[in-house]
């Protein structure tokens, strides 16, 4: 049991510092997932990013080097990458969390920036949706701010299957920001939740 436990462990530690590598070295392009499984030949990694292009490079020599880059740091054999674009952005927490950050480095306030994410989330359809940004927003002491809109769900079942949820950090001069995005998605309905078990058990009887 205890060597079980710790394999699951080291193998989403893995994850994880993968998911950094690849926030970092494929930012420009809007990153907002991975997902990787093990084949029979080898480590099928799926990249979701905004801009695929990005990702794949002239000739395709920006994702071998990526490959190359996995193969290197975390000995993963035979590395397969895949890049699947963001259809709507938007609707997705993290491209908006690295947007909002990338606002901060270049010198736009963060209320504004918050705002602005705000509302591209909402015209695109959101439920509803959640900043917060924790920092020294106007002083030498942290804090933070939330900007909210429409609909939010806070725990439960509907929260893990209709909420969108990701924190990102970024580095300014007063210190260490970190921004945290919620998104309601557009395919969240209160009312299908109430009824869709009632239908069937209506139809069981």
């Amino acid at each position: 049991m205890v060597i079980i436990k710790k394999y699951f462990i080291s193998k989403g530690i893995t994850k994880m510092e993968i998911d950094e590598f690849f926030s970092r070295e494929v930012k420009k392009a809007g990153y907002a997932g991975v997902n990787i499984r093990k084949t029979a030949i080898g480590t099928r990694i799926t990249l979701y990013v905004e801009r695929p292009g990005l990702v794949i490079g002239r000739h395709a020599t920006t994702i071998r080097e990526l490959a190359q880059k996995l193969e290197t740091i975390f000995k993963i054999e035979n590395p397969q990458i895949a890049v699947t674009p963001i259809t709507i952005p938007e609707l997705n927490a993290k491209i908006m969390a690295s947007r909002i950050a990338s606002a901060l480095e270049r010198g736009i306030h963060f209320r504004r920036a918050a705002f602005a994410a705000l509302n591209q989330i909402m015209r695109a359809g959101a439920k509803g949706a959640e900043i917060t940004i924790r920092g020294k927003l106007t002083s030498e002491r942290a804090r933070y701010e939330k900007y909210r809109a429409g609909l939010l769900i806070k725990a439960g079942t509907p929260y893990k299957m209709f909420i969108d949820e990701a924190v990102t950090h970024v580095l300014l001069k007063p210190g260490l920001y970190g921004i945290k995005v919620r998104i309601l998605q557009p395919t969240y309905s209160p009312e299908d939740l109430i009824f869709k078990p009632l239908k069937a058990l209506i139809q069981v009887e």
